[in-house]
C-alpha cells in the first residue's frame, strides 16, 4: 500500500553557500518546513530582497522510511527553480515556483543517505514570473514528503498530478462519470476496482475491470451548488492483486454545469449566478508564503464571511489545500499561471510546463471553471511571439480539459480591438479607474463602451482596487491613501459594477495586503495597500464592510471610521454599512436618525461636540465607534511617506493658485498650466528608453488615465518606476505652478 511521510522535519539551510555539500555541514541553519528565506526582506521595501541561489541538506536512514518496492520524493512549491541531489547524484531540475513536482529516489537510496535540493529564485530570461508588482518569495515554502508505494502503482511522475481525472456530465437528473487513472508497471492478474462515495460516505456505485478508464453512473445526482450547496462526491480507486490492496487513489469532485453567457454573464446549473469575488495572494506579514494551514484557513474563513462567491488565485498555482477548501465552501475559481506583466521570448516552453502542471494537478477541482493564460501581458505591447504563445496556450488548455474555458487578464490601456483578446474564451480587464489616473465614474461606462463593441465576448473586471493605510481624513481624495477613500472608491464601484448584469466576474484586488517589496508607497514600503484586510488579517478595514453589505447574508451593521477619532469639522459625516434595510443612529445615547437605503450604505451628518458616542442600530444587530471634536487637524492621521521625493508639506500652495498638489488634468486645462506641465513631461519623457517607463508606454490611453494625478504623487509614483527628478526640480515647477491663477 502506498504510505506518506511528511518530511518537514530537521532540514538545514544556507544562503551562503556555492555548492552542493558532500556532508551534513555543522554550521547552517536549523529550519522546519515551509521555508522561505525572504520572509522579512521581500516585505521591507526597496526592491532589494536577496534573489539567488539558496541550499537545503537533510540526512536520513533508509530504515526510517516507510515499507515499499520504490520511493518518491514530492515537494509542494520550490521557488523557483530547484535541483535535487541524493547522495551526490543530480536527480531532476524543475523550472516554476508554485506547482508540485515528484522524482524518484529508489535507485539511489543507501542505507544512509544525503538529501540536497538547491532552490533558486534569481532572476532569468527563462523561467516565470520575473516581472511583476509581488515579492517572489524563494524557498521551499510548502510540504515535502517521502511517498512509498509497490513496483505497480498509481503514477506519481506526469507533471505532478494525482494519477486519476474524473469528469463528471449531467444528463438530466443524472451523472454520467468518466473515471480514468494512470497505472505505472501494472502486470496480468491485476485489477482495479472503482468506487464513488457521496458525501455521507456511501458507496453509490461500484465497479472492477482491467481497463484504465471506466463510465459510471450517478442517479438522481446532487449537484455542486457553489456557495448555497458545495456537495462533493468522492471516487476511489484501488489496484488490487487478488485480495491485497497495492495502491489506492481518491479524489473528490462535484457534478455541476456551467455557462458564461456575453449578455447573461455566469450561471451555475443553468441559473443566473453573478460571480462577485476578491482576488488572493499567497503570503502574510512576517510569514511570507510559507503559510501553514491554519493560515489557509483563516484566509477562507474572512473571504467567506465578506460574501465573495468567487476568488481569482492570483498570479500562480496556489497549495492544493486552497483548492480542496474552495471546493469544500463552493468558491468559483480563476485559476492561472504566472505568466504575467514581461513577456520572455526564451519562456515559452516555461509557460507551457506551468499550464500543464496547472492542468494536470487541478483538474479534479469542481471550483475551477476558467484556466488563466496570462495577465497583463501587454504591458509594453504586443507582437506576433507573445500572440503565437497564447495560441499555443490556448488550444493546449482545450486539449488537455475540454470541460472548462479559457481566459486572460488584459492590462487596461490594453486596445479592446487588439487581436489578443481574440484568443481566449472569455475575457477580463484589469481598471483602476480612480486611483491610477482617470476616476471612478470611468469605470461602469468603460465596460458598457466594451460590451457595445464586442456584444458577442464575455467581458468582466479582473482586477480594481485602491489603497488604504491608517490614514483618515473627512475630505477623502484619490491618492491619499485613507480607509475613506478607499470605502467611498468601493462604494461607487460596488454600485456600478453589481447592477451591470453581463460582467460574468468582478474581482477586487485584493483580499489582503501583501508583500511587494519594490512598492515605496502609502508610508509603508515593501507592501501593496490594496487589500480589504490588512497584510497581518488582523483589521478589516471599512470596504471590506461594503462588500459584507451587499454580498453577505449574515445580518450585521458596521459603523465606518473608528480609527478616525480626532475631527476638526461642527458637523461630521458618519456611514454606516448594513445588509438590514434599515438603520437607527444613536447619538449619546439619544435616536438621532433613522435611515433606509436599497443601496446598504447609509450616511448621517452628526454635530460634532465635545466627545459624541455613536450606536448604530439594524434589527437585532448594532455596532459602536467614539469621535472626539479637536481645534487642530490631528497630523498623525495624515500620509507621510517614506523615501518619497516630495510629500504634501514641502509644498507651498497659495489659495486659489496651482501648485503639486493640483491634479495633472486640472492642470492642463489652463493654457499656462499646460506650458509648465509640458517641461515637465519632457524631462519625464528624456529618461524613458522608448518611451516606456517600467514596461508602460506612455500613449494617449496612459496619459488619459494620469490625468486624475496629482503631480506629486504621479512624481513619486513615476520614481518607483526609474524616471527620477529632484526635490528641486519639482520645487522649482511648483514655484511656476504657484504664479497660475486657477
Amino acid at each position: 500500500m502506498r504510505r506518506i511521510l511528511n518530511f518537514n522535519n530537521n532540514w538545514l539551510f544556507s544562503k551562503n553557500a556555492n555548492k552542493v555539500p558532500e556532508k551534513m555541514p555543522e554550521d547552517w541553519e536549523k529550519v522546519r518546513l515551509p521555508h522561505t528565506w525572504n520572509h522579512t526582506d521581500g516585505q521591507d521595501g526597496g526592491g532589494d530582497y536577496y534573489r539567488g541561489t539558496c541550499y537545503y541538506v537533510k540526512e536520513f536512514e533508509k530504515k526510517d522510511l516507510p515499507e515499499g518496492a520504490e520511493y518518491f520524493l514530492e515537494i509542494n512549491g520550490a521557488n523557483s527553480s530547484a535541483e535535487v541531489y541524493l547522495n551526490g547524484v543530480k536527480l531532476i531540475y524543475h523550472h516554476g515556483g508554485y506547482s508540485t513536482f515528484r522524482v524518484c529516489l529508489t535507485d539511489n537510496l543507501q542505507d544512509k543517505n544525503l538529501l540536497v535540493i538547491c532552490v533558486d529564485n534569481s532572476e532569468n530570461t527563462k523561467v516565470y514570473p520575473q516581472m511583476a508588482d509581488f515579492t517572489f518569495y524563494g524557498g521551499l515554502y510548502r510540504d515535502v514528503n517521502i511517498i512509498a508505494v509497490e513496483k505497480s502503482h498509481f503514477d506519481l511522475e506526469y507533471y505532478g498530478g494525482p494519477g486519476i481525472m474524473v469528469t463528471p456530465r449531467l444528463t438530466g437528473d443524472d451523472a454520467e462519470v468518466e473515471i480514468r487513472v494512470f497505472v505505472s508497471g501494472l502486470e496480468e492478474g491485476q485489477e482495479l476496482h472503482y468506487t464513488i462515495l457521496n458525501q455521507e460516505g456511501e458507496a453509490v456505485e461500484e465497479w472492477s475491470s482491467k481497463d484504465t478508464s471506466v463510465q459510471m453512473n450517478i442517479p438522481t445526482v446532487h449537484r455542486w451548488q457553489g456557495r448555497r450547496d458545495p456537495y462533493l462526491y468522492t471516487a476511489e480507486v484501488k489496484l488490487m492483486e487478488g485480495e491485497k490492496e497495492l495502491d489506492k487513489v481518491t479524489t473528490r469532485f462535484g457534478c455541476r454545469s456551467f455557462e458564461i453567457h456575453p449578455e447573461k454573464g455566469f450561471l451555475l446549473n443553468g441559473k443566473k449566478y453573478p460571480l462577485r469575488g476578491v482576488s488572493r495572494h499567497q503570503d502574510r506579514w512576517g510569514v511570507g508564503n510559507a503559510l501553514s494551514k491554519a493560515h489557509h484557513r483563516e484566509d477562507m474563513e474572512l473571504i467567506c464571511e465578506v460574501g465573495a462567491n468567487t476568488i481569482r488565485l492570483a498570479h500562480y498555482q496556489h497549495d492544493q489545500y486552497f483548492y480542496d477548501l474552495c471546493d469544500e465552501k463552493g468558491m468559483v475559481v480563476w485559476a492561472e499561471i504566472p505568466y504575467i506583466s514581461k513577456h520572455l521570448p526564451e519562456g515559452r516552453d516555461n509557460t507551457i510546463s506551468q499550464m500543464k502542471e496547472l492542468i494536470t494537478q487541478n483538474y479534479n477541482h469542481p471550483s475551477i471553471v476558467v484556466w488563466g493564460l496570462s495577465n497583463e501581458i501587454t504591458i509594453a505591447g504586443s507582437d506576433e511571439d507573445l500572440l503565437e504563445n497564447h495560441r499555443i496556450l490556448n488550444d493546449l488548455a482545450h486539449e488537455m480539459d475540454p470541460t472548462r474555458l479559457t481566459t486572460i487578464a488584459c492590462v487596461s490601456m490594453c486596445d479592446i480591438n487588439d487581436p489578443y483578446i481574440q484568443i481566449p474564451d472569455v475575457l477580463a480587464y484589469n481598471h483602476y479607474f480612480g486611483w491610477y489616473g482617470g476616476d471612478t465614474s470611468m469605470n461602469g461606462p468603460w465596460f458598457d463602451k466594451f460590451h457595445e463593441v464586442h456584444p458577442d465576448i464575455p467581458i468582466g473586471c479582473s482586477e480594481y482596487g485602491c489603497e488604504a493605510l491608517n490614514w483618515h481624513t473627512s475630505d477623502p481624495a484619490q491618492g491619499d491613501y485613507t480607509e475613506e477613500y478607499q470605502a467611498y472608491y468601493h462604494e461607487e464601484l460596488i454600485k456600478q459594477f453589481f447592477t451591470r448584469d453581463y460582467l460574468w466576474a468582478t474581482y477586487v484586488w485584493n483580499m489582503f495586503d501583501f508583500g511587494a517589496d519594490a512598492r515605496n508607497e502609502g508610508g509603508e514600503n515593501g507592501q501593496n495597500h490594496k487589500g480589504l484586510v490588512t497584510f497581518d488579517r488582523k483589521y478589516k478595514k471599512d470596504s471590506f464592510y461594503a462588500y459584507k453589505a451587499w454580498l453577505s447574508d449574515q445580518p450585521f451593521v458596521h459603523i465606518c471610521g473608528k480609527r478616525y477619532v480626532n475631527r476638526v469639522e461642527d458637523v461630521t459625516k458618519v456611514t454606516v454599512y448594513s445588509n438590514l434595510p434599515e438603520v437607527e443612529l444613536y447619538v449619546n445615547g439619544e435616536s438621532f436618525e433613522k435611515q433606509r437605503s436599497e443601496e446598504h450604505f447609509f450616511y448621517f451628518h452628526v454635530p460634532n461636540k465635545g466627545k459624541t458616542i455613536l450606536r448604530a442600530v439594524a434589527g437585532e444587530c448594532q455596532d459602536s465607534s467614539v469621535i472626539q471634536k479637536v481645534d487642530v487637524f490631528d497630523e498623525s492621521y495624515r500620509l507621510k511617506e517614506k523615501g518619497a521625493i516630495l510629500n504634501w508639506f514641502d509644498i507651498t500652495a497659495p489659495e486659489g493658485y496651482f501648485s503639486l498638489n493640483d491634479t495633472m488634468g486640472a492642470i492642463m486645462k489652463n493654457e499656462q498650466g499646460r506650458k509648465v506641465l509640458a517641461g515637465l513631461m519632457a524631462g519625464m519623457q528624456a529618461q524613458m528608453s522608448g518611451g516606456k517607463a517600467m514596461g508602460f508606454e506612455m500613449n494617449d490611453g496612459m496619459m488619459k488615465m494620469m490625468e486624475g494625478f496629482t503631480m506629486v504623487r504621479m512624481a513619486n509614483l513615476m520614481g518607483t518606476a526609474g524616471v527620477k527628478m529632484t526635490k528641486e526640480q519639482l520645487l522649482e515647477i511648483n514655484k511656476q505652478l504657484n504664479l497660475i491663477r486657477k
